[in-house]
């Protein structure tokens, strides 16, 4: 069992996967912080806040004794929409990888058509053209 589990680990999918899949949450890591420093900035000088933070509060919290906010209720869809862009960046770059990818693989040549022998009326035909000649 443990040879069979190697042979199925070592296989040549799996371990493109393995490798796709650390790239890919290497990538989705600068994709963040891409977001988070250069985008979440930007269009927060239209809200004059940082972006990432902006939220509707449903229910006013109430500053404990350290300053620091407890109780309160609130949507914050900022970060969401942070999350969002980061998976358009994202999902678009895997896109065209995988379309570059796409144009580098040989077409496959469709396999050439066997040339089919001659149907069973043809060779019957044949036998009784062949017999009447005699």
């Amino acid at each position: 069992m443990l040879k069979e589990f190697k042979d199925f680990a070592m296989k040549g999918n799996l371990v493109d996967i393995a490798v796709g899949f650390v790239m890919g949450a290497a990538f989705k890591s600068v994709v963040t912080s891409f977001t988070g420093g250069v985008v979440s900035p930007l269009i927060g000088l239209i809200f004059n806040s940082d972006f990432k933070d902006l939220k509707y509060i449903i229910k006013d919290g109430v500053a404990d004794e350290a300053g620091k906010v407890v109780g309160e209720v609130a949507v914050l869809y900022g970060d969401f929409i942070t999350n969002v862009i980061d998976f358009i960046i994202v999902a678009f770059v895997m896109f065209m990888i995988i379309k570059g990818i796409n144009k580098t693989k040989k077409k496959e040549e469709p396999a050439p058509e066997v040339p089919k022998g001659p149907s069973q009326e043809d060779l019957l035909t044949e036998i009784r053209d062949l017999l009447s000649k005699k």
